[in-house]
């Protein structure tokens, strides 16, 4: 009797094990395939991914409705994949599922982390995947990444630095503080660099950098802190304009509003609110449908071998400085 279900034990064990096991192998092939599995009925057309960590904001809403505008003409399939924040954990795994999908192409917000270029360099490059960054760029030689569409920062600082020599007066002492988040992205120090080379050219206007971190709390207490060393300042700069928010509030506490320039971008789903409430002196308004249409474009384009080889050093999309009275 012992024997009996000792056997009979046995059998349900091997039964239950290979229905796990059968499970957990339809779990990693839906892991392996997801978002959005690519199908035979597509193996005609190229396949793209387009991936960002921030969806569904104003900005990257319209990188797509362009990337989906230029897919439709050129008849090739276009995934649009993504995370919401910073959540760079999901980021890196959309890559990773790009990559293993083996798509035709990947179109990708521009990441300076080692994770991401080991992706680029070694992953992508290794499968024959082109991968083109969009609005925020990365390093050639760290990424291996083939062309970058999207703005020119260095001279978006350019533009925020010439107007604010106008603000302030060439002839007059000025105090302007640039804000930074604590990430080292590539898009913040070309738009830092640019805005430094035109102040430098006043001899009279003192420049203070302040790295802040990206929380809103973050934020409040730099912007707090460099008001209480210096309270005779003329303007601010929100490098990354996530923060540009936080900034606003806080300054607005302490002092009138229009007592100070204050600059950003319009990467950020309140800078445009902001300017438009006379709360931003300016912003610089870029081109994200351009980018987005432009992005399919070239990536067709590679594929085809009607560019080739593409221009490491990008391709630009228009910008301007657009000012709170412009409105």
């Amino acid at each position: 009797m012992r024997k009996f279900i000792i056997i009979v034990l046995s059998c349900a064990s091997a039964v239950l094990f290979a229905f796990s096991l059968s499970i957990l192998i339809q779990i990693f092939r839906y892991d392996l395939l997801a978002p959005d599995e690519f199908n035979d009925e597509q193996a005609s057309a190229y396949r793209i991914v387009l991936i960002t960590q921030q969806l569904d904001t104003p900005f990257w809403n319209e990188v797509e409705a362009g990337a989906q505008a230029a897919a439709s003409d050129y008849k090739v399939e276009l995934s649009v994949w993504g995370s919401y924040g910073t959540n760079q954990v999901d980021f890196l795994r959309k890559m990773e599922i790009a990559i293993a999908s083996k798509v035709d192409g990947i179109i990708v917000q521009g990441l300076d982390h080692d994770e991401f270029n080991q992706l680029t360099t070694v992953k992508a490059a290794g499968n024959g995947i082109p991968v083109f960054t969009i609005a925020n760029d990365v390093s050639v030689d760290k990424s291996l990444r083939r062309t970058y569409i999207g703005s020119d920062h260095m001279r978006a600082g350019q533009m925020i630095g010439q107007q604010l020599l106008a603000d302030i007066g060439r002839s007059e002492a000025g105090k302007v503080v640039l804000m930074l988040s604590d990430q080292a992205e590539d898009f913040q120090s070309k738009r830092l660099s640019g805005i430094l080379t035109e102040l430098k050219k006043a001899s009279d206007i003192e420049t203070y950098i302040v790295v802040a971190g990206d929380t809103r709390e973050e934020v409040i207490a730099a912007t707090n802190d460099i008001m209480n060393r210096e309270p005779k300042l003329d303007a601010f700069v929100s490098i990354t304009a996530n923060n540009a928010s936080a900034m606003v509030q806080e300054i607005a506490k302490r002092a009138r509003i229009n007592d100070f320039h204050l600059y950003s971008f319009d990467d950020s789903a309140e800078s445009r609110a902001l300017l438009e409430e006379g709360k931003l002196s300016g912003l610089i308004e870029q081109s994200p449908e351009t980018m987005g249409y432009k992005s399919v474009e070239m990536m067709v384009q590679w594929l085809n071998r009607e560019v080739f080889p593409v221009d490491t050093e990008g391709y630009y999309t228009n910008i301007r400085l657009l000012k709170a009275e412009d409105l």
